[in-house]
């Protein structure tokens, strides 16, 4: 390993190997980079997105509501997005106030309030979106067409078995 291939897991590995020789630390060498790499890249997300003043976890929200096939209830905009349920309602009551989504009654269950994007929710996602695509492009520029395929097949497999509660 050359000085300049040399990552932050690869110091981490080299701090662990010095400290504690003991420990089988092979598995950050996986496990560290997703964790570094989700990170980082949320981190620039989130740079990305200041221009059109949403947060990362704001955005997520929106995407999940462009992507559903019709107003969602606030537990399955949780469940798609991973964030807890408080934040999906502070969230949503942000981006309420700022005329991104619309609540809307649920015709089954009164109690119930559905979520919805607005026009301009809509061209915001539509504006954004394709950018953030374009960012997550030249994240992966360094890897061919067949290694990205073989990179998400592993990395699927991994999220498979972490899913699976195993």
């Amino acid at each position: 390993m050359n000085a300049e291939a040399v990552d932050f897991v690869d110091r981490a590995r080299q701090g662990w190997a010095r400290s504690r020789p003991d420990l089988d630390v092979a598995s950050i060498e996986v496990m560290g980079r997703i964790g570094r790499i989700g990170a980082l890249a949320s981190q620039r997300a989130g740079r990305e997105l200041l221009p059109a003043e949403v947060t990362r976890a704001e955005f997520d929200v929106l995407c999940t509501l462009a992507r559903g096939d019709g107003p969602m209830r606030a537990s399955e905009v949780t469940a798609a997005t991973m964030l807890s349920g408080a934040s999906t309602t502070k969230n949503a009551e942000r981006l309420v106030r700022r005329g991104l989504v619309e609540r809307l009654p649920w015709e089954r269950d009164g109690r119930v309030v559905l979520m919805q994007l607005t026009a301009a929710g809509e061209a915001l996602v539509d504006s954004e979106f394709p950018r953030l695509l374009e960012s997550d492009r030249d994240m992966l520029a360094g890897l061919s067409a067949k290694e990205r395929v073989q990179l998400a097949g592993l990395l699927r497999k991994v999220a498979l078995t972490v899913e699976a509660g195993r």
